[in-house]
Formats: structure tokens, sequence, C-alpha cells
């Protein structure tokens, strides 16, 4: 299992995937649980401008570009969709066709980009950076420190929002933090999986834990297990099959998420016929 881990730029793939696995595996399971799935997979997609423009203006930087339009694309969706009669994603699908409409014309017009789309879309784990390195360590204290602090406010209002305020949980200030953090995340683990890969690491580890586990602990570990598992077996057959390590690890995790769910299909049909006998 070692073997394909004996060179430096595995070495690095390894140590930088297992990092960013800790924070997509923690807010993973607050994305499923409050249902931001899409809007998550959407603020990685949406990076799209703020990357082109990044490479485009080296003054920038990929990095600078994309929290910047992770950040518009954030705002931009909040703000709208206080409206109830645009909630629901629609805003979101929005305001994601828009940042890859304005990406598009950057790419050609303005920015006049040379490198690849792909290594923007699909990431390259397997040349990553000392810099991204650092700061997929930077996103994983973060997340562990945040939401050690945010966990109670987090769990009433994602249970029983209307209680949460009166309470003192102050659900807008959280869902705020949340986002942020989200963001960041996302940006960070961009140069590892690309923009469209990024849910793979932060919403299926979590929605396959959300089938096999329910306490809110139990789900956190696992999420986070299963994010780091998905990494290392995804980085091993990139390496043996030469393939793109963040497609690898996406199958992966579709695979285990599709397992997860026949096991629990039939743990349900097995209890229906316990209860029906």
């Amino acid at each position: 299992m070692l073997a394909p881990f004996d060179v430096s730029y595995m070495q690095s793939a390894l140590l930088a995937g297992l990092l960013i696995s800790v924070p997509c595996g923690l807010l993973g399971v607050w994305v499923v649980l409050r249902g931001l799935a899409f809007f998550s997979h959407a603020v990685g997609v949406a990076t799209f401008p703020g990357v082109v423009l990044g490479l485009g203006f080296p003054a920038v930087g990929p990095f600078a570009g994309s929290l910047i339009a992770a950040g518009a694309f954030g705002v931009a969706v909040s703000s709208v969709e206080t409206d109830h009669r645009v909630r629901g994603g629609a805003v979101t699908g929005l305001a994601l066709a828009a940042a890859m409409a304005i990406g598009a014309v950057l790419l050609t017009t303005v920015a006049k980009v040379s490198a690849p789309v792909e290594s923007v879309l699909f990431g390259s784990l397997l040349g990553i950076s000392g810099l991204d390195i650092a700061r997929c360590a930077v996103a994983a204290v973060l997340a562990i420190g945040a939401l050690a602090l945010l966990w109670p406010r987090l769990a009433a209002s994602a249970f029983d929002r209307a209680w949460a305020a009166p309470a003192g949980a102050c659900p807008a200030r959280t869902d705020a933090l949340l986002l942020i953090l989200l963001g960041f995340t996302v940006v960070t683990a961009l140069p590892a999986v690309g923009s469209l890969l990024v849910s793979g690491l932060l919403v299926i580890p979590a929605a396959t834990a959300r089938l096999l586990c329910d306490r809110i602990g139990a789900m956190t570990a696992c999420a986070v297990a299963l994010c780091t598992a998905e990494v290392v077996i995804g980085l091993v057959l990139a390496r043996e099959l030469n393939v793109a390590p963040g497609a690898s690890i996406a199958t992966v995790g579709g695979l285990g998420f599709a397992l997860a769910a026949a096991v629990a299909a039939v743990r349900s049909a097995c209890s229906r016929r316990a209860a029906g006998a």
C-alpha cells in the first residue's frame, strides 16, 4: 500500500489530501444536514472567473481571485435568497450560470489565459505546491477551531431554527460564519481536485456517513475517515491506472456512497419485514 507513495510528488499529494480531508469532512456534515450540497458545489464552480483573472494577472493570483469570486458569489446568493419566492436553489443556479458565463468571457478577452481549462476545472493534486499544502493546513486548523466554538449553535440552527434565535444561537450569524468557512475550504481544495470535483470531498463522504450513522458526532468522525480513505485509495488508483487523481478520488467516493446506499436499503427492508412479522 505504501509503494505508490515512494516518490516526493506522491508524498506531497498525500499530505495535502489528508490535510484537506479534515475541513471537508467536518464541514461536509453540516453541508448535508443544512441542505447546502448544491451551494457548496456551485461555489466551487463559481470561482472560475476569479481563477481566470488570477491566472491572467499574476499580481492577483488564482487563490486571491478565487476567494474574491467565492465571496462575491456567497454574498449575492445569500442576499437575494432572503426573498422566500426564489428560495430552493433558484438563485444559486442563476448566479452559477452568470459566473460561468463571466469566466468564459474573461478567458478569451480580458485575461487571455493560455493555461489549460482542465487544470482549473479538475485540479492537479500530483502537482500540489508547498504553499497549497500550507493553505490546506490552515483550513484544517480553522475548521477544527471554528466548529469547536460553533457546534452548539450549528446544531440548534440546523434542527430547531425557530427556537435557536430566542435561545441566543443567532442563526443568521452562524450561517454567515459557516458559509465563510465553506468558501475558504472550497477555494483551498481547488488546486487538489478542481472546481467541478470539489464536492467529491465535501459532500459525498458526509452523505455516505449520513446513511451509516444516526448521531452527529459519529457522523462527523465517519465523514472525516471516509474522506481520508477516499484520498488514499484515489491516489493509489491514480498512480496505478495513470488517471487524474481528482477523478479517481471522486469515483471512489461515489462507489462508497452507492455501497452505503445499498446497505441502508437492505437494512430498511429487513426492519420492515421484522416489524411486519
